[in-house]
């Protein structure tokens, strides 16, 4: 009987994962988060999204599904940084290989993204840069998509150590981590600390490196949860996974 009752307890923490070629979905509920999770191994399939042709930002992410070609099947969208009121990213933004906003080295100031230290995701077809916004600095890396936010939620196996475990300040969150060159994207579905969020990447998913991306407007389209997303605050920076597999066929 208590074999099977730690069953149930387990069954009801780590709900039903659902998988597709190179993404797969699931979500964890227990007595300390709530949130669902989306783990990318297929890079080819990744991209980050700002602008329509006409220069406008997206915003929504049913805008930027209605711009996709009919052949390309929207996967997995999320919120991708912090950005200005015009849209604009607060710090480097790379799409297709192209440079639009530079790396922002300022450490001093206002705000989430200046709690230090802040990072970048970058990847390319091949492999995956998630680190410190020095890190990233002092490499050359070949970025096709990169975007900065800010802070770091994990640094090396480490809690940010700014973040405090009794800080009252409880929002929707979400952010991104790196382990075996797969990435690891999460969104709460209740309201965390820094400190809650950044334990979840760091002692269950075991990221070694995981970034902030935004609280308050955190927003994500996961189909194969049923995590819908009609109308929602409007966005800077968007990542999408999307299935071309058919383009061409």
């Amino acid at each position: 009987m208590k074999k099977i009752f730690c069953c149930l307890i387990l069954s009801s923490l780590l709900l039903s994962t659902v998988a597709q070629a190179g993404i797969r979905a699931w979500t964890v509920k227990d007595a300390h988060i709530d949130v669902d999770v989306v783990e990318i191994s297929h890079l080819q399939h990744l991209r980050l999204y700002l602008n329509e042709l006409n220069a406008k930002p997206f915003k929504q992410i049913s805008q930027l599904q209605q711009a996709l070609a009919f052949c390309e099947k929207l996967q997995f969208a999320m919120n991708a940084g912090m950005f200005h009121h015009n849209y604009h990213p607060v710090g480097l933004y790379i799409e297709q290989g192209r440079q639009i906003q530079k790396l922002n080295r300022q450490q001093q100031g206002w705000g989430n993204f200046l709690i230090q230290p802040n990072g970048v995701l970058a990847w390319n077809r091949q492999q995956i840069f998630l680190g410190t916004t020095q890190q990233y600095a002092d490499q050359n890396f070949a970025a096709s998509y990169a975007t900065q936010s800010g802070p770091m939620l994990v640094i090396n196996n480490q809690l940010n150590s700014r973040f405090l475990a009794d800080s009252q300040s409880y929002k929707i969150r979400n952010g991104v981590g790196m382990k075996n060159q797969r990435l690891y994207f999460v969104i709460s579905n209740t309201p965390v600390t820094f400190y809650q969020f950044a334990r979840f990447f760091k002692d269950q998913l075991k990221t070694p490196n995981a970034l902030y991306l935004d609280g308050s407007i955190s927003t994500a389209y996961i189909p194969q949860l049923q995590r819908q997303v009609a109308i929602h605050r409007d966005l800077g920076p968007i990542f999408a996974y999307i299935d071309s597999t058919t383009c061409g066929a």
